[in-house]
């Protein structure tokens, strides 16, 4: 293989290969090449004379490092393998087993993996005899991952459940007693778990200033993947391992940084020139991936962000179909808008060029359906399928015996959620109710509140089989409240959220079988493994998305509390956050890409569907970036003409003529970000307007309250 880096690289790319001489920082824009740069700097280092030996490769994952180092290899001509390469924890534990004498650590030195340390947790739990007899007590597994995050995030563990897990809150103080527990259990037997690997080599390059200074001689160049995605201790370790004027290249965007839950903190590649003063900044902007009026639209939404490297993403492919805002009258008919959509773009695209992206898992469980209904076979990632959720299997089991009282998978399902009925009782009872003994029945329940209390209910839903399947559907969610909480102690507000979506897709039916039946349907290619190779439509979560693309990509339910995500609202580091993760699911798309923003919202608890708050980051983009579509009765998407929106122009004008001329807009107030400033006017129908907390924000008129 050939080496040209002239004719390989373009002059950014070039520029971030060639400069070997001390501290540089790489914003690496989406499809901008950046492990192409990376795999040529290495290169380009041996080729000029460099030992391999003298170079660390830092990455988030080993098949990462791998690729990079044999591709840099087969530019080479030979092998890397001298190159260190690896991710963080792998370096840190290869360190310590060399250097860990030092801290008082053993040559074999034992690591905890997850299992092992979900096992010291629980043992920890039952030597306090903590939760004891509380079935909505927080499993091991949960438990560790909140240890885990704290650390990783560096804050106590009850502040991190006030934050991220306000259900857990009233078990704060015995969720730090296990922590502190297992912390000594770690200590008194000389193990280490994941997170320690990473604290304990920070240690070791903090207090063995020796073995850090060597460490320094023999890792002349240190090349630092995806750095907007580390974490505080991550960044310090690169601080430390390097030293202020070593040879480090970190390549990142912060534009790209969506994983805060891990730990992650977008504030190490912000703030990097503090920690490597007089870094030398090289921006790659060309995009090798989308069509240019999707880049436009793309860096429309960084243009509001409040703390960013600038930059502008362009390409060669200057031609391309502008972006398109779907609005489907709800999030209802928005399954049907999209599958209809889906189906246009499968005549231009095989399926598997063809994604679907939503903020939360539960959010095309809509879709869902409508894909099984019409064939349409899929994949999901992040997030369970529709049907595979248990919490919605129990649901519909309720509402299968209403419909057969004989079907043995539902009651078994149900009676699974019956306390002290095992499978033995189980069938003993199926076999008593399909006989019709009443009375051995009744003798069990009287022995059984709660299965008297189950059964009662379901003679009761069963008297009411006429009624419209919301009905019925509301009944069971009541009655399956306190079991849900208690079944799933540690996520169970997500999956009300899947819950009230199943409300919201009953809303459409009047027939329960029918409701059951859509339900149930699989395409019959999904009811066992497909080929991976096979053509599946795609639907993701966006942070199971990051990394990959697609020809066309729709991305879903673009309304305040959906996308942003209500928690991220009241929240200025998390709503920044989620507009980089908008960023990343436009930038998903080569030549397509759809907004779907439904006008209104079912609400489960007035049975009624309410206007819909658009995204504030959808209100923020141009008109003339995108084109528009609206579903009108019939169920068609109507195009929005130029000529409508030059007359809402015209007539926002003349309304404002004053207050244009003296520049005095006054005060606003807005539903979620509270009491503003009105900054400018910006035509047809927008204001940039500056909320205290927030920053400045362009919205829409029609949610504004001016005041004066």
């Amino acid at each position: 293989m050939r080496f040209d880096m002239q004719a390989d690289l373009n002059p950014a790319q070039l520029e971030a290969a060639r400069a070997t001489d001390g501290p540089v920082l790489v914003i690496a824009g989406a499809g901008s090449g950046k492990t192409r740069t990376i795999v040529y700097r290495m290169a380009y280092l041996v080729r000029e004379g460099m030992d391999p030996r003298s170079i660390l490769l830092l990455t988030f994952t080993r098949k990462a490092s791998q690729e990079m180092l044999h591709r840099a290899g087969k530019l080479l001509g030979q092998g890397l393998n001298e190159v260190v390469g690896g991710t963080f924890h792998a370096f840190a534990y290869a360190m310590l087993r060399r250097y860990g004498r030092a801290l008082g650590l053993p040559d074999d030195m034992t690591i905890l993996d997850r299992g092992d340390a979900e096992q010291v947790i629980k043992q920890a739990k039952e030597n306090q005899s903590i939760g004891k007899g509380d079935r909505s007590f927080p499993r091991k597994g949960t438990i560790a991952a909140l240890i885990s995050k704290s650390r990783n995030k560096e804050i106590g563990l009850e502040p991190l459940l006030e934050r991220e897990a306000r259900h857990l809150t009233m078990y704060g103080e015995d969720l730090q007693a296990i922590a502190d527990a297992y912390a000594r259990f770690k200590k008194e037997y000389g193990l280490l778990d994941y997170d320690d690997l990473l604290f304990r080599f920070e240690e070791l390059l903090t207090e063995q200033e020796e073995i850090r200074d060597f460490l320094r001689m023999k890792y002349q160049h240190v090349l630092v993947d995806e750095y907007q995605d580390t974490n505080l201790v991550q960044g310090r370790i690169v601080t430390s391992l390097v030293g202020p004027q070593g040879n480090v290249m970190a390549v990142g965007d912060d534009a790209q940084s969506i994983y805060s839950f891990r730990g992650a903190t977008v504030n190490n590649i912000l703030q990097f020139a503090e920690s490597f003063p007089g870094v030398r900044l090289i921006k790659l902007e060309q995009n090798y991936r989308s069509v240019q009026p999707i880049l436009n639209l793309s860096n429309q939404i960084l243009d509001m962000a409040e703390e960013k490297y600038e930059k502008k993403l362009f390409t060669e492919r200057r031609e391309g179909r502008k972006p398109e805002l779907l609005r489907p009258i709800s999030d209802h008919s928005q399954a049907r808008v999209v599958l209809s959509k889906i189906e246009d773009l499968a005549q231009e695209y095989s399926l598997h060029e063809i994604a679907v992206l939503f903020r939360s898992g539960f959010q095309s469980y809509s879709l869902e359906v409508a894909l099984n209904k019409a064939g349409l076979p899929f994949k999901k990632y992040g997030g369970q399928r529709f049907t595979e959720a248990a919490h919605i299997k129990d649901v519909l089991a309720y509402l299968r015996l209403v419909l057969n009282s004989i079907d043995l998978p539902a009651w078994q399902r149900v009676m699974t959620l019956v306390p002290k009925v095992g499978p033995k009782t189980c069938q003993r009872l199926y076999d008593q109710m399909a006989a019709g003994e009443t009375a051995a029945l009744e003798k069990s329940c009287r022995q059984n509140a709660d299965l008297k209390a189950v059964l009662e209910f379901i003679t009761n839903l069963q008297k009411q089989k006429s009624e419209r399947v919301f009905v019925l559907l509301e009944q069971v969610l009541e009655f399956y409240k306190p079991i849900l909480k208690e079944r799933f102690p540690d996520d169970y507000p997500r999956r009300q959220a899947g819950l009230e979506q199943l409300s919201q897709i009953a809303s459409a039916y009047e027939e329960l079988d029918l409701f059951l039946s859509d339900l149930s349907l699989e395409h019959p290619d999904q009811l066992g493994q497909r080929d991976p190779l096979e053509d599946n439509l795609v639907l993701s979560t966006v942070h199971s998305a990051k990394g990959l693309e697609w020809e066309a990509v729709i991305v879903l339910d673009l309304v305040e509390e959906r996308f942003p995500s209500k928690h991220a609202l009241m929240d200025q580091p998390g709503m920044e956050e989620e507009r980089r993760l908008f960023y990343v699911a436009c930038t998903r798309a080569r030549e397509y890409l759809g907004l779907s923003m439904p006008d209104s919202l079912y609400n489960r608890y007035q049975r009624y569907h309410e206007a819909a708050l658009p995204s504030p980051f959808v209100q923020e983009l141009s008109p003339e970036g995108f084109d528009e579509f609206r579903e009108d009765m019939s169920g068609a998407l109507k195009a929005q003409g130029s000529v409508k929106r030059e007359k809402a122009a015209t007539d926002r004008a003349e309304s404002d003529s004053g207050r244009k001329k003296n520049g005095n807009f006054g005060h606003c107030r807005h539903k979620i970000f509270g009491r503003g400033k009105v900054v400018q006017f910006i035509p047809p129908n927008r204001y940039q307007v500056n909320f205290p907390g927030f920053g400045l924000k362009q919205i829409l008129e029609d949610y504004l309250e001016m005041e004066g």
